[in-house]
């Protein structure tokens, strides 16, 4: 079955569940804490999913993704399809509707020159936008009347639904960020920390790193919604802290991402107070190689380039050798249990998309020395530590502080001690190391390490912008403002090309061979990615929270505005 084939039927849509209340903001107030603090509202000025997440009950794609991967029509009509002529025969055009009436939550319409401003911004050169994958194939964004939104692809797109979907990738006003183009973006404080948007809530404060007060919108498009007239979300701390909070004290309703051993969260939940709930997408936790020199005697430039490569990860066997000294079951044992399993692919899921690649799943200490002897790294003055070229396979390995990422890191640091590599520890607050602050060294864009360890993953069911990630030239760099999605500065220009054929195949089973190649090409063939383990996604939310749908293809709090309270 090809894309197009999809695209001639209706899309798959949800009706929303019914919100249980009887005006907006009959239900009072809603605890929500996040252990990864937001540190901006702006999601195309970071990649942290924590601060995608809280912008997501502010700002508004044209569509979001379902729990179970459908497309729903938010501000948008409807989904447009080839079918009701949405979608051009030929894939290079989609054409969006806005519903009518729509607000911004200070009163002014929006319109779809809104959503033309959101890809120029994005789009403008100098900007750093985090998110620029999603606008990878764009040819230019028209507006053909005050209502509809016109996208021209440079070739045709099987998958047109890319830009202004999902929580990656929302509207902004424009009136408010007009003068926040190019490399002015990161400068509008204002509007990256008090975004005006259509969603669910407006903020009254944004203490960066700490917490945001919010407020029902009062111009939310349902009359009823939310339930909720304020809203508290809490960031920090740790996720030991965001669990216990709504499930033995109840202090709070919804606790995100409770990255804790198995054993912990049972206990916990025994406090009574409140429920876990969970389930997989495309959550993976992975070390990603440097294959730049992070030498602190180099210059931002050259840090940020493989214009001076690093000194032995350059080396596949190097790579290779460090993933094979890992047992990921041990890792899913200590860190996840029955939400976790082993994993060697970036891509997961869906299975379509996923390699049957198992080569790393079992740990080979004495097969990654062997491969070390071979390719001439070896101990030379007996000290324990190997050598690449007189240089000693001494690593930096950051993450960031979270309790599991930390047994991870001690683990990992004790199998690489047992191949000859030395490993110094480093943990950074979650709040720093995501938060995509230009002027910090400790963000997980700057990668000043040899290897650095977290997860993330895609909006929706294709990866076809998620692999774009590392396209050459998308690094964060001093002329991006530090924003770009490859992390690990890879590049490769048959990567690209094999992207380019990805973003012009219909048929799904090609799309599924193609995103395999990519992912394998990342992953077994280079090494430059490290998978471990496949993440479920466990949350949890209070006992008398009601309608929480836990989504991994979109925000966590994508129907917020759905959210009420259940009286007893």
């Amino acid at each position: 079955m090809s894309f197009k084939t999809i695209l001639l039927g209706a899309a798959a849509t949800v009706a929303l569940a019914p919100a249980a209340m009887a005006e907006r903001g009959a239900d009072g107030h809603v605890n929500i804490i996040y252990w990864q603090a937001p540190s901006i509202l702006n999601p195309y000025l970071s990649s942290g999913t924590k601060d995608i997440e809280s912008s997501s009950l502010i700002l508004e794609p044209l569509a979001r993704f379902d729990e179970k991967g459908g497309l729903v029509p938010y501000l948008a009509e409807e989904i447009p399809t080839v079918g009701n002529g949405g979608v051009s025969e030929d894939l290079t055009t989609i054409t969006w509707k806005l519903k009518e009436g729509l607000l911004w939550s200070d009163g002014t319409p929006l319109t779809s020159a809104d959503v033309v401003f959101t890809s120029e911004y994005c789009m403008a050169d100098g900007g750093g936008c985090a998110q620029f994958s999603k606008f990878d194939a764009v040819e230019s964004v028209e507006a053909l009347d005050d209502l509809t939104v016109k996208v021209t692809f440079k070739a045709p797109q099987p998958n047109p639904y890319l830009p202004f979907m999902g929580g990656q990738s929302p509207i902004i006003q424009a009136a408010q960020f007009a003068e926040c183009l190019g490399p002015r973006a990161p400068e509008c404080t204002e509007a990256n920390f008090n975004p005006i948007g259509t969603g669910p809530f407006v903020v009254d404060e944004f203490k960066p790193n700490d917490v945001i007060s919010m407020s029902a919108n009062p111009n939310y498009r349902d009359p009823a919604k939310p339930a909720f007239a304020t809203a508290t979300f809490k960031g920090g701390g740790d996720a030991t802290a965001a669990g216990r909070a709504v499930l033995e004290t109840g202090e709070f309703d919804y606790a995100w991402n409770l990255q804790l051993a198995p054993e912990v969260l049972a206990k916990m939940a025994e406090g009574g107070q409140g429920k876990t709930v969970a389930a997989f997408g495309t959550l993976v936790e992975r070390i990603e190689m440097n294959l730049t020199n992070p030498s602190a005697d180099l210059p931002p430039e050259t840090r940020a380039t493989v214009a001076e490569p690093h000194p032995f990860l350059t080396d596949l066997a190097v790579r290779k050798a460090l993933s094979m000294a890992i047992d990921r079951e041990i890792l899913v044992e200590i860190g996840y249990g029955q939400a976790g399993r082993p994993t060697c692919n970036l891509v997961p899921a869906p299975e379509l998309y996923a390699s049957s690649n198992t080569d790393c799943m079992t740990q080979d200490i004495e097969g990654a020395n062997a491969l070390l002897d071979e390719a001439g790294v070896v101990d030379t003055d007996g000290d324990g530590i190997r050598e690449k070229d007189g240089v000693p396979l001494k690593l930096l390995f950051q993450s960031s502080t979270n309790a599991v990422r930390q047994n991870f890191q001690d683990a990992i640091k004790a199998w690489w001690s047992e191949i000859g590599v030395e490993t110094e520890l480093k943990n950074v607050s979650s709040s720093v190391f995501f938060g995509g602050d230009p002027g910090s060294p400790d963000t997980f864009q700057k990668f000043y390490a040899d290897v650095e360890m977290y997860a993330n993953n895609f909006d929706g069911t294709d990866p076809q912008a998620y692999l774009a990630q590392y396209r050459c030239g998308n690094e964060p760099k001093p002329s991006s403002q530090w924003q770009g999605e490859n992390m690990n500065r890879y590049c490769d220009p048959a990567y690209d090309a094999l992207l380019d054929e990805l973003a012009q195949t219909g048929e799904l089973e090609k799309r599924g061979e193609i995103a395999i190649k990519l992912n394998e090409m990342l992953t077994k063939e280079s090494y430059t990615i490290v998978p471990l383990v496949d993440r479920g996604r466990v949350s949890a939310h209070s006992n008398s929270l009601g309608g929480v749908v836990l989504n991994t293809w979109d925000s966590e709090l994508w129907n917020a505005a759905d959210w009420y309270r259940i009286k007893e």
